[in-house]
């Protein structure tokens, strides 16, 4: 079953005509049009947007011939739009280079294994209580693994509003071509001087596709078992 949000089509190809439309004029206000800027821009429109979902060509159908309120909520969808671009051009991303043309990755059309987001949780494996304050890194072959882009990071520190919740979404690996199967072990290591260095190994099989994924899908992620730290010496206790 496939779920299809239709704003989203609606508030996507909005930001395209607004964004094409600033960099074909002066752009008076020097407002930044990078990728990065396009997807906080579509964040903060689609989080202040009804969804309208549909399941079926029939949905799509009877989507297309809904028009009353339209112009009103295209004229909704600009304006915030326009809310969205100052707000994000106020408070831009440090980690990421701003510039007014639209990132482009070598890799867009060659084969690549897609490595599907990794989720996992740490606690204190004395009070079972979610750890905040660590460092989380993610190996493979003893190097950090490099990540999809600037708004993922390795190392990252787990913050107290995560609930010991660490993510990591690494960059398409090369192949050779599409469809080939194989296995990728990883490594994850937790530092802290309250606890125990922890390193938990794993594998991921993946199938390779014929071009590097744009978008990561909850449904193609990895979840991780909870891992446990101890504050050194403590499990020699419990043996």
């Amino acid at each position: 079953m496939e779920v299809h949000n239709t704003a989203e089509d609606l508030v996507i190809a909005r930001i395209a005509e607004v964004f094409a439309n600033i960099e074909k004029g002066k752009n008076p206000e020097n407002l930044c049009t990078c990728n990065q800027c396009r997807l906080d821009t579509a964040c903060y429109v689609l989080n202040r947007t009804t969804p309208y979902y549909i399941v079926s060509n029939r949905g799509a159908a009877r989507a297309g011939q809904e028009t009353i309120g339209k112009q009103q909520q295209d004229a909704d969808i600009t304006a915030l739009v326009y809310e969205g671009l100052r707000r994000v051009n106020h408070n831009q991303r440090p980690t990421t280079v701003h510039g007014n043309k639209q990132a482009e990755t070598d890799s867009a059309h060659t084969p690549v294994f897609n490595i599907p987001t990794i989720v996992g949780r740490i606690f204190n494996g004395s009070n079972f209580a979610p750890i905040s304050g660590v460092l989380v890194q993610l190996f493979r072959n003893g190097a950090l693994v490099e990540m999809k882009d600037n708004n993922w990071q390795n190392p990252c520190v787990l913050v107290p509003n995560t609930e010991g919740t660490f993510t990591f979404w690494p960059n398409p690996i090369p192949a050779e071509e599409g469809n080939v199967h194989q296995v990728f072990e990883f490594n994850i290591k937790v530092e802290s001087g309250e606890y125990e260095t922890l390193n938990h190994f794993f594998k991921v099989p993946v199938i390779s596709d014929a071009q590097a994924a744009s978008s990561f899908s909850l449904v193609r992620t990895v979840k991780l078992p909870d891992l446990y730290l101890f504050p050194p010496g403590s499990e020699d206790d419990l043996l």
